[in-house]
């Protein structure tokens, strides 16, 4: 992407109409965007910077953005359902994901975590994600290219992360979104340095029950703890001030916990949430 420049032939662009319904398309000489709300020649777009208001055949308004990476993720082609960009935040601060950072993620599905741990990490960091069905993993790498371009710091393994993790320099953090993340515990603690964080993100509260009994049971893990995400938008216009009628609830369940060097005797120091009145 070419941030602050003008729009490209080629790139993509996000509309905004005046509805706030987005669409996500990709800038080409002598074509144009149709919708029910007329159409919009590209060539009126490429050359214009970026925020720039453009209209339809029909006199409507629309607003010409680069898309965020959130925006993106929610629009791009998908092969598996994607981690939202709530969750996204969310793991990203609490793995604590940071500029050259080494990291194994294992359920690419369409690439969405992948992208984010990429963008994080950097061009000095590296991402080695596991993927067992080609078809994703064939979506997830075509949806990082058409966001990032190449990238030389991503190695895919196309396979099953239970067959084995690998036999490199331990990893910083490992990210898991698997149906039974449990059984990789042991595996986990082998690769993953000691101080290094462990996340899992799992669709139900049993499933998190019996990771987070996994990880308390074994001495490699510390401060294990589970929480959820709920966002709720807010409408302010004028006098009008209410929470939208919609909000994101539940998507899922994010489980933390600290690779430790083991000790003989007392358990684990337990996780308590980072609340400052406390």
């Amino acid at each position: 992407m070419n941030e602050g420049s003008a729009f490209q032939d080629g790139e993509q662009v996000l509309l905004i109409d005046q509805r706030g319904k987005r669409h996500l398309i990709f800038l080409r000489k002598s074509e144009a965007f149709h919708s029910d709300r007329g159409w919009i020649a590209h060539d009126a777009i490429i050359g214009q910077p970026e925020g720039t208001w453009v209209r339809s055949s029909l006199g409507l308004r629309y607003l010409a953005f680069r898309p965020t990476l959130g925006e993106y993720v929610l629009d791009m082609p998908r092969g598996a359902q994607v981690i939202y960009p709530k969750d996204l935040a969310m793991i990203l601060f609490w793995a604590d994901i940071y500029p050259g950072c080494r990291v194994i993620e294992a359920g690419t599905g369409s690439g969405a975590l992948t992208l984010a741990l990429l963008r994080a990490v950097g061009p000095d960091g590296r991402v080695i994600t596991y993927e067992q069905r080609d078809e994703f993993a064939r979506r997830a790498v075509a949806n990082i290219h058409m966001r990032l371009g190449e990238v030389t710091n991503l190695a895919v393994r196309l396979r099953p992360v239970e067959d084995g993790l690998p036999e490199e320099p331990p990893a910083d953090r490992v990210l898991l979104d698997l149906p039974e993340p449990w059984k990789l515990v042991k595996p986990v603690a082998a690769v993953l340095r000691p101080g290094g964080i462990f996340l899992c993100y799992v669709p139900t509260i049993i499933q998190s029950h019996q990771i987070a009994e996994a990880l308390q049971h074994d001495r490699h893990w510390a401060l294990v703890e589970t929480f959820e995400t709920l966002y709720r938008p807010w409408n302010i216009e004028g006098q009008s001030v209410r929470p939208f009628h919609r909000m994101v609830a539940h998507t899922g369940f994010i489980t933390t916990a600290r690779r430790v060097v083991p000790e003989e005797g007392g358990p684990p120091p337990a996780a308590r949430p980072l609340d400052p009145d406390a």
